[in-house]
């Protein structure tokens, strides 16, 4: 079985489809978005496809695609859609898989189900994605502490932003967590910027927990 990765995000729109882009193409994966809500503009698969360069057989489609921009249970029912879970549970792959999850951990997908309430079925290893910005510290630690009240695995944090040591060293030391890495904000992202700067701030044995030791 190959190695599946989840990635979650402390809130929308902090970046983690980047940071999945880069891991998918470090990885020489497969990329697969649950549920896209929102389609006008690129969809974060057709992002992933973008800045990853990797061929469109890798980038998996979604089991459900939604018109409105907004929490997936509401999207849903507005495109008169009933999201059923089990078609949102991750196969097996020959490369390793990179799973999106959609906004924060605790998105209603239906009005009985949480998001984080399918990363606990699914048991799979998280990487926790959080913004530097002001209020990181809050947003990280509640994340962390609703990941390992469900004893769902946590690889590590991934923060993306302009460094902030301070927060950084916080959030990991109150949650027990790893410190990936950072994916600083890049001036021209593309394709060769996203993989320079997460080869330059990430390590994959690390990422993976290979050979390494602390919380």
């Amino acid at each position: 079985m190959s190695t599946r990765i989840v990635i979650a995000g402390t809130d929308t729109d902090i970046g983690k489809t980047v940071f999945s882009a880069a891991l998918t193409r470090a990885l020489d994966g497969y990329y697969w978005k649950p549920v896209q809500a929102g389609l006008a503009g690129d969809t974060d698969s057709q992002t992933v496809a973008r800045l990853s360069g990797l061929a469109q057989p890798r980038i998996l489609a979604e089991a459900y695609k939604l018109n409105t921009p907004a929490s997936p249970h509401f999207a849903a029912e507005r495109d008169g859609i009933e999201i059923d879970a089990g078609l949102l549970r991750p196969q097996d792959h020959p490369t390793p898989l990179v799973v999106e999850t959609a906004g924060g951990l605790d998105v209603p997908l239906t009005r009985q189900l949480l998001q984080i309430d399918l990363l606990a079925e699914w048991k799979l290893p998280v990487i926790l994605c959080a913004a530097t910005r002001l209020g990181t510290i809050n947003h990280s630690l509640l994340s962390i502490e609703a990941l390992k009240r469900r004893a769902i695995p946590i690889l590590g944090i991934a923060f993306i932003g302009d460094e902030n040591a301070d927060s950084e060293r916080t959030i990991c030391d109150f949650g027990r967590v790893r410190r990936l890495g950072r994916l600083p904000v890049l001036a021209e992202l593309n394709c060769n910027s996203l993989k320079q700067a997460f080869a330059a701030n990430f390590s994959l044995p690390q990422l993976l927990g290979i050979g390494a030791s602390g919380p």
